[in-house]
């Protein structure tokens, strides 16, 4: 017990209320010492003995960036296995190991940025891989659970702070820093909000992450949602920590305001309370800051509230009661647990997408495992470094025997012959460096890019093999006989002197561009092409080389050599989380690449009894009717290859399920950035066409029967019971699945929506009652005529099934709800957002700090709707309100336009708003049809009598 002496201040005394301690805290503090705590590196005060903090660790799926740590599968693997039990004992063995590092290591944080809830809208979002789900009800269920693991189960200290990204609407990263997401209110509310929602309110969340991209035309930074929605949600102090150098962009990149001293002051004051800008220096938003103050942008209120909220969490994080934190202590690392752990989640998110009975393998198959990622445990942007490594093939040799697997790469194998004659030639490893190599021969896995003390490559008359792969679109990689990567340092000079490609800029990938009768060799990290040097090969700006690529063996000689040995020819394709997709970087495409096709296709021609397994961040387009069989798994860390084979081999049943849809051809896609879910049926919640395979798709080795289906509303919950019964012959999981459906809605709703889950284990002829509580907000939808949440009355669907598309159980209840009724536009009015349907529109901000506002897509002539608008006894008159210039058309119920309002003299400036009116006459019930043409924007729309 700690006594406090009358020298202990108040807020180091653990009896008191932290509210009460963080008041007494912040009161001790001077300005300026305020002002430096808002930067992400907060400065030791050593007067009153506070340590220095900092806001921020990456813990996507393990600590990541500080070195050795247990690495678990991609979040959208941990979202494909469907299980939040596990997800939360993953995220507790993560934060466990944050503190175990935090021991050892100061610079490991305690704050961690994660996990990612940005829903999976558009399967060519370049950081697929780091959300959970297409779903916001699936997404919020693994994220809490995530949560609560972080948060760990103690009733006043946290063993990490969880901090969700990226708030809010955030899917591409084309233009990310300057695109606006278009978000229509239903949209905003029933599904970019929600998955952020209702993980707040589950308690276990220290903050957000903003975005760096726009929504409605306001820079998610100063985003009055922070305050309208976000801090409404629950009465914990919530931290808002600025993604990296957006509160630069404010200016620099977006333009959004004029000086860094307005932006710095408009993100403060919207929620802002840590700025992560200019790396470790804190100079830049300490100056920004002050000069807020001096002008009277802030004022010290302000940044007391912002400090609080930051002393709160450091507080629950038990920074200062060490003798009382439960986690002080903790040392869990590298685990037999931990390891156990990541190889549960590695099996439980594969997902089993085809099986025409090949699978599992039989015992003595002799299998061939092919492909350029057969071989490759790959790591993500937000991995720790391997303890641990398993490939696929690694797996099945362990599982089968290094005699019954036979092993194809299937790389493309090339020299580089100058113009001269000469080859580019690779130093050997021996002559590069002593600790290139471990003991046993084995690539240093400390190997990287950017050293400068190896030796360059040079040419000579026979030159060095490489391997060649083409990753899509023309990126390559290329690679020495022992495993070297091409990179290129700060120097210039070329080097094999990468374990992997990598880094926030990849220096290790090339494009072959024609040239001539030969090639150029472009550096894509510098943008320079390849020339050859005395002193070395090298990228310059000027006298590029002309290479020809001679070609010793194509890979798919290789495979189909391997394939025709064998009895199954397994596959491995799939993407390198560096490359193609990834942050800072969007697919342009759902095919694989086609040097990945070109093996596949060789696989199954030599051998009919070939499977496709594909590892990847994100769906593909596939061709899944001639291949035997066909799994996925995302990247699952370092149990990736012992998991794949175990499952293969049938000791794992697969029970995985598809976290979003994948489609058949990139011509079901809409337009990246179009948010608009409802208005381009997006998502399975909305998409009218066939999936490749749908939301909530998944395989098993055994069969499952359901049955017994009852259900009952008491007050505001739907119970949902019924029976699963294993009807096969293996012990295995059953992922359960709910949905809903409106049958008559009177506006478009979801085609089907999941209202619950559960996955469960069953050994033949296992039976299990399963209930699920849907409670009635759950069925509800966003009314724009009201401005707020509505059931619906009339009949709804509940559909048990285990898939989206694959019901086995159905009912139908009808509830009594609250009617729909007419716009009462007379008195009200129309806010332009509000709007039932649109066609070439853009939501845009109303003003800098809050509002919305609708205008024309850039080219286009916008439509809106609004129906069911009731005019009462009678209006004669029509007002718009409008800034910049242009036309706003008015008919009703698509006839004929009525009347015409044009803004002929620009205003000043996109917030300068002024009112045109005209002469309408109208009384009854009536949709009002809306034509938009030109640069404006319509803010409202009024009718008076």
């Amino acid at each position: 017990m700690t006594v406090r002496t009358p020298r202990t201040p108040p807020f180091r005394d653990p009896q008191l209320p932290f509210a009460k301690r963080v008041d007494d805290l912040l009161a001790r503090l001077t300005p300026e010492e305020k002002v430096s705590f808002l930067h992400q590196f907060a400065p030791a005060v050593e007067r009153l003995g506070l340590a220095a903090f900092r806001t921020g660790q990456e813990a996507l799926h393990g600590v990541a960036w500080m070195g050795p740590a247990t690495v678990f599968p991609q979040a959208v693997g941990l979202g494909a296995t469907w299980n939040d039990d596990l997800v939360r004992r993953v995220g507790e063995a993560v934060s466990k190991e944050a503190r175990a590092m935090r021991a050892r290591d100061d610079r490991v944080g305690l704050n961690v940025w994660a996990p990612v809830v940005n829903l999976l809208r558009h399967p060519l979002w370049g950081r697929n891989e780091e959300g959970y789900a297409e779903d916001p009800k699936l997404t919020s269920a693994i994220a809490v659970a995530y949560t609560r693991g972080l948060r760990g189960d103690h009733p006043v200290y946290w063993r990490t702070a969880p901090v969700l990204k990226h708030w809010l609407a955030h899917n591409n990263e084309t233009r990310r820093d300057t695109t606006s997401s278009s978000v229509r209110p239903r949209v905003l509310h029933e599904y970019d909000l929600r998955a952020f929602r209702e993980a707040v309110e589950a308690g276990a969340v220290a903050g957000v992450m903003p975005a760096y991209n726009l929504v409605n035309g306001r820079p998610n930074h100063v985003s009055p949602y922070l305050r309208e929605h976000l801090r409404t949600w629950t009465d914990q102090d919530l931290l808002v920590c600025s993604d990296a150098g957006a509160p630069s962009n404010l200016v620099d990149s977006e333009h959004y305001f004029a000086t860094h001293e307005e932006a710095t002051a408009a993100a403060l004051l919207a929620g802002v309370d840590s700025f992560t800008d200019h790396g470790t220096d804190p100079a830049n938003t300490v100056a920004r800051v002050r000069g807020a103050l001096e002008q009277g942008l802030l004022t010290e209120a302000d940044v007391d509230a912002a400090v609080r909220r930051q002393l709160s969490v450091r507080f629950r994080l038990g920074e200062f009661d060490p003798d009382h934190d439960p986690h002080a202590a903790t040392g869990d690392f590298d685990t037999p647990e931990h390891r156990a752990l990541a190889r549960k989640a590695a099996e439980q998110a594969v997902v089993l997408l085809r099986n025409d009975g090949l699978l599992p393998l039989a015992p003595g198959t002799r299998v061939a495992v092919v492909g350029l990622l057969a071989d490759e445990c790959k790591l993500d942007w937000y991995s720790g470094t391997l303890l641990h490594r398993s490939t696929p093939l690694e797996g099945l040799y362990e599982r089968f025997g290094a005699e019954r697997v036979e092993f194809a790469e299937g790389v493309d194998r090339i020299r580089l012959r100058t113009a001269d004659g000469t080859f580019l030639r690779v130093p050997p490893a021996e002559a590069a460096s002593d600790h290139v190599r471990g003991a046993e021969g084995a690539l240093d896995p400390a190997l990287l890019a950017g050293r400068t003390d190896l030796p360059p490559l040079t040419t000579d008359a026979t030159g060095t093999e490489l391997a060649l792969v083409d990753w899509g679109e023309g990126v390559l990689t290329l690679r020495a006989p022992d495993g070297r990567y091409l990179s290129v340092a700060d120097d210039g000079y070329v080097r094999a002197s990468a374990d992997q490609p990598g880094g926030w800029v990849v220096q290790e990938t090339f494009r072959l561009e024609p040239h001539g009768s030969g090639h150029l060799l472009r550096h894509l990290g510098t943008g320079r092409h390849v020339c050859v040097a005395a002193e070395g090969v090298k990228v310059a700006e000027e006298d590029p080389a002309v290479f020809e690529p001679v070609v010793t063996e194509r890979g798919e000689e290789a495979v189909a050599r391997a394939a025709a040995r064998a009895d199954v020819v397994l596959v491995v394709a799939g993407n390198d989380p560096h490359l193609g997709g990834r942050e800072t970087a969007d697919r342009t495409t759902l095919r694989l690449p086609e040097h990945q096709e070109r093996l596949l296709r060789a696989a199954r021609t030599a051998n009919r009894d070939t499977a496709l397994v594909l590892v990847s961040s994100y769906p593909y387009a596939i061709e899944p009717a001639h291949l035997r069989a066909v799994l996925w798994t995302a990247h699952g860390g370092q149990a990736a290859g012992t998991a794949l084979a175990r499952v293969l081999a049938g000791d794992v049943a697969p029970a995985g399920r598809l976290p979003q849809t994948w489609y058949e051809d990139d011509s079901d896609l809409p337009d990246l950035l179009d948010y608009d879910i409802i208005g381009s049926r997006q998502t399975y919640l909305y998409f009218e066409g066939t999936p490749l395979f749908p939301f909530g798709h998944g395989l098993s080795y055994t069969s499952f029967g359901y049955g017994d289906l009852a259900v009952r509303l008491d007050e505001d919950v739907v119970r949902v019971s019924f029976t699963v019964t294993n009807t096969g012959r293996a012990t295995a999981d059953e992922v359960a699945q709910l949905y809903t459906r409106a049958v008559n809605p009177s506006v478009p709703r979801p085609r089907r929506e999941l209202a619950a889950h559960r996955r469960i284990t069953l050994a033949p002829g296992e039976r299990a009652d399963l209930t699920f509580e849907v409670p009635l907000s759950a069925i509800e939808f966003w009314d724009v005529s009201r401005g707020r949440w509505r059931l619906e009355p009339g009949p709804y669907d509940l559909l048990v099934g285990t898939s989206s598309e694959d019901v086995r159980l159905r009912a139908t209840l009808t509830l009594d709800g609250e009617p729909g009724a007419p716009r009462p536009v007379r008195e009200r009015g129309l806010n332009a957002a509000d709007f039932d349907e649109q066609s070439g529109i853009e939501i845009v901000d109303r003003a800098r700090t809050t509002g919305d506002a609708v205008a024309p897509a850039p080219d286009r002539t916008g439509e809106l709707l609004y129906r069911d608008c009731d005019f009462g006894t009678g209006v004669t008159r029509v007002s718009v309100e409008v800034a910049g210039e242009g036309t706003v058309g008015l008919s009703l119920d698509g006839g004929p336009s009525l009347t015409e309002l044009t803004l002929r003299t620009p205003t000043s400036g996109p917030y300068d708003y002024t009112t045109l009116t005209a002469e309408l006459t109208a009384d009854g019930v009536h949709d009002v049809h809306l034509r938009l043409r030109g640069p404006l924007r319509l803010a409202r729309v009024g009718f008076t009598g």
